[in-house]
């Protein structure tokens, strides 16, 4: 088939629609051309002709020439009259040439499609599939679990303070060891930079997530002010490690003895350690810590799960303490339905990738600690609220706990 040719979906003929219920959301509509989208492809939402069209223009490397000024119409009717106009538009509407697969790529998945045997009852469908997937390939491109990119901060800073010796031989902080510490150091400016850092992190993670940026943006940022410190510790969990209770990223290596010299109580860092090692015990898999992301991302209420209808994996008497919903939220049904969906294929995921007796109440021990993870956030945003200068230190914190 030459670039130029039409597409299957573009030349076969469409049964007529079904006339719409006025109380149906919104159909959603291609990018480029403004046809019934069928999902996003190439990370745009498009229809399957302009799909196709962009695939093999890429593909194929044809060089198209407009016979005009290169401002053509691009719509439905008149799509197909000029291909130059066409291809300008889908990369306008940003689509991304390095998501396409090659030929021999589709053709070895397509192999190994086919000898897949049938999945076994509670399976994961197809979209919740496409879910995980575009939840991972989000994680990957905006988490860098190996901080190489976490370059510019301020190391601890020693402030030449003896430290004052009790008479009495008092037990030092959880962590502190005084022998090995004479002075006081201070962690604020490097744990200013990292926070800093992990939330763009979780910010550029959100608007990787079709579903996210289809939100207005005043719906975005309370969701992102809602949930991004928890998410921020979800991620925090990948890279740490059970035998030195540290959290190892790349070539910096922190314990809660940091969080401490930062200026952080241990009635928040004896409770975050806790719910750090009880968390990595439990062995989740990658697509698991991302849906636990989205979960918490998809919150209107504050609560994971508390959004979601009593025929869902959290009923009623699932949601505890629920504080109070953010405010401004507007697409609160396509909210909740989304964070649902995503509950449910985690749940779905854990049944079929968890067998017993490892599975066994593995989702009911992830949201009492998602629980946990509510009762920290509180805490914390307490403690940074009264640590001096960190919110002056940290804009983007500052903006995220206002």
């Amino acid at each position: 088939m030459s670039a130029s040719s039409p597409s299957d979906a573009e030349s076969s003929p469409r049964a007529p629609a079904a006339p719409r219920d006025p109380g149906d959301p919104p159909e959603k509509v291609c990018a480029v051309c403004g046809d019934r989208a069928t999902g996003y492809h190439f990370h745009v939402m498009s229809c399957e002709g302009c799909k196709g069209f962009f695939r093999r223009s890429v593909l194929k490397g044809v060089r198209f020439t407009c016979p005009f000024a290169r401002r053509c119409p691009v719509t439905k009717a008149k799509r197909r009259q000029c291909q130059a106009c066409r291809l300008q538009k889908c990369l306008d509407a940003g689509m991304r040439k390095d998501m396409i697969m090659s030929e021999e790529a589709l053709r070895r998945r397509r192999a190994l499609r086919g000898q897949r045997q049938p999945e076994p009852p509670g399976g994961l469908t197809a979209e919740q599939q496409e879910l995980i997937a575009v939840l991972i390939a989000a994680h990957h491109r905006t988490f860098d679990s190996s901080f190489s990119q976490f370059t510019h901060y301020w190391p601890a800073v020693r402030l030449y303070v003896p430290s004052p010796r009790p008479e009495s031989p008092a037990e030092p902080p959880a962590g502190l060891d005084e022998d090995v510490l004479p002075d006081v150091f201070s962690m604020l400016p490097h744990f200013a930079d990292l926070s800093t850092f992990m939330i763009q992190q979780v910010i550029n993670f959100a608007k990787e997530i079709p579903a996210f940026r289809t939100l207005p943006i005043d719906d975005q940022i309370s969701l992102l002010k809602g949930a991004t410190l928890e998410i921020c510790q979800i991620q925090f969990n990948t890279v740490f490690n059970t035998e030195t209770n540290a959290w190892e990223c790349g070539q910096h290596c922190y314990t809660i003895q940091d969080g401490a010299l930062a200026g952080f109580q241990q009635i928040y860092l004896e409770p975050l350690l806790k719910f750090h090692i009880s968390l990595k015990k439990l062995g989740l898999h990658e697509a698991e810590y991302v849906l636990l992301q989205a979960m918490l991302l998809f919150s209107p209420g504050g609560e994971p799960g508390g959004g979601t209808r009593a025929g869902g994996p959290l009923g009623p008497a699932d949601a505890r303490s629920a504080p109070p919903d953010h405010g401004g939220i507007t697409q609160r049904d396509f909210i909740d339905q989304f964070q649902e969906k995503v509950a449910l294929t985690l749940k779905s995921y854990i049944d079929h990738q968890h067998p017993m007796p490892e599975g066994r109440f593995l989702y009911a021990k992830l949201l009492l600690l998602l629980t946990e993870l509510q009762t920290l956030k509180v805490e914390n945003t307490r403690q940074i609220l009264h640590i001096q200068d960190l919110s002056s230190m940290t804009p983007l914190l500052s903006e995220i706990i206002s």
